[in-house]
């Protein structure tokens, strides 16, 4: 099997035959049944980022790896994408330095081109936001190390919803590593920001990285350490402040979805989803937390937890609004087919990835769960129809 068309099963069973390990062996290891263990490796059922990471995890490699990131590049398209990224690489790396020959524009200026970049990372417009960042970025760090003061916090608090950008664009290509350095490098700025929310935001996305990487329990300790800072300030009922609790709430939800406590994660999304009805907007242009993002939230919950049918339960009657992000609500129908997937209703799973093409190309395309549904169902499907050739040829799967 080549690489290309090799799956997560395929990865962790010639990984665990290397180690000289059984599935029984993994099992121990990694908490997993082994009738689990089989059915991915075999290609029966797709493997969960829970699996992922707990199988990475005990074989002392990477979830990227697993997963067989980043993808090659398939297209034009595909090889500027992935261009961008050794531009991105060199920037972080220059992050403290400071630049005498580059001309920069004032921090308004530089804040309402920031404001593009995140309408192209709410849309997942990759492209776009690919040839947008990387001078962007280089002129808004050389400005952080010119200004002082009031202009100086400013200037950083662009550089943290930039680092944001760059940490979305490299996950979603898959470059897992350059994309743990932007969360550093997002910390950092924000810290030096003094901004509560986009401090927030970093913790956010830190906690996500120990999630991804399986340390559920660690991610679950240090969100409830920063929950337990804006805590005094609940009382008042700010929106940022209410944002920023609700947000780390949903993340702690992940984590123990991951970690297949159900209460726990139950637990968190209710105090999420209160929290949203007490903010009762979806206004937020930093966590994107509100009300919608709560329900599409509940819906991965449960998708995470493996429970197709409540997965389902929890998405009927929900309603997405128009103006919600592209990436949120195309993410909703990835999670949707995969809910489809888990209950046995294959006829919905290609709908669902259809709706999520539709609505976000490149974050569709580029999905892992979306190549470990669809080769999943194409090894459920007899007859290979052109239906599921076509939209996996398009991901670039060989199904």
């Amino acid at each position: 099997m080549s690489e290309e068309s090799a799956g997560v099963g395929s990865r962790v069973a010639q990984g665990r035959k290397l180690r000289g390990w059984t599935q029984a062996r993994l099992s121990m290891e990694t908490g997993l049944s082994t009738s689990l263990i089989s059915a991915v490796e075999q290609g029966r059922r797709a493997a969960t980022p829970a699996f992922i990471a707990a199988s990475a995890k005990a074989l002392r490699t990477s979830t990227a790896e697993l997963l067989g990131q980043p993808f090659a590049p398939t297209s034009v398209e595909d090889r500027e994408l992935h261009g961008a990224i050794a531009l991105l690489r060199n920037e972080l790396a220059a992050y403290d330095l400071a630049d005498s020959e580059i001309e920069v524009r004032p921090v308004a200026a530089l804040a309402a081109a920031a404001i593009e970049a995140r309408h192209y990372r709410r849309d997942a417009a990759a492209p776009k936001l690919a040839a947008l960042l990387p001078a962007l970025l280089t002129e808004t760090r050389v400005l952080v190390h010119r200004s002082h003061g009031h202009e100086r916090d400013r200037a950083f608090v662009v550089l943290a919803e930039l680092y944001y950008n760059v940490r979305s664009l490299a996950h979603k290509l898959g470059y897992v590593d350059l994309a743990a350095s932007a969360v550093d490098r997002m910390t950092w700025a924000a810290t030096a920001s003094g901004d509560p929310l986009w401090i927030a935001a970093s913790q956010f996305h830190r906690a996500s990285l120990l999630t991804n990487g399986g340390d559920w329990k660690t991610a679950l300790i240090f969100l409830e350490q920063c929950r337990a800072e804006l805590e005094a300030a609940l009382r008042a009922g700010a929106d940022r402040d209410l944002i920023a609790w609700g947000g780390l709430h949903l993340q702690s939800g992940l984590a123990a979805a991951r970690a297949g406590n159900r209460d726990l994660a139950d637990s968190h999304l209710a105090e999420a989803e209160a929290t949203a009805k007490r903010v009762g907007h979806d206004r937020d242009e930093v966590l994107v937390f509100g009300p919608t993002n709560a329900g599409i939230w509940s819906v991965a919950l449960a998708v995470e937890l493996m429970d197709g049918g409540e997965a389902l339960k929890r998405a009927d009657g929900l309603y997405i609004p128009p103006g919600t992000p592209r990436s949120r609500s195309g993410h909703h129908y990835i999670d949707l087919a995969r809910a489809y997937l888990l209950h046995g209703d294959r006829a919905m799973v290609l709908d669902a990835l259809h709706t999520a093409k539709n609505i976000s190309p490149s974050l569709t395309r580029y999905h892992p769960m979306v190549h470990e549904t669809i080769r999943v169902l194409a090894r459920q499907d007899a007859r290979r129809t052109d239906g599921i050739r076509g939209f996996a040829a398009w991901c670039g799967v060989s199904a």
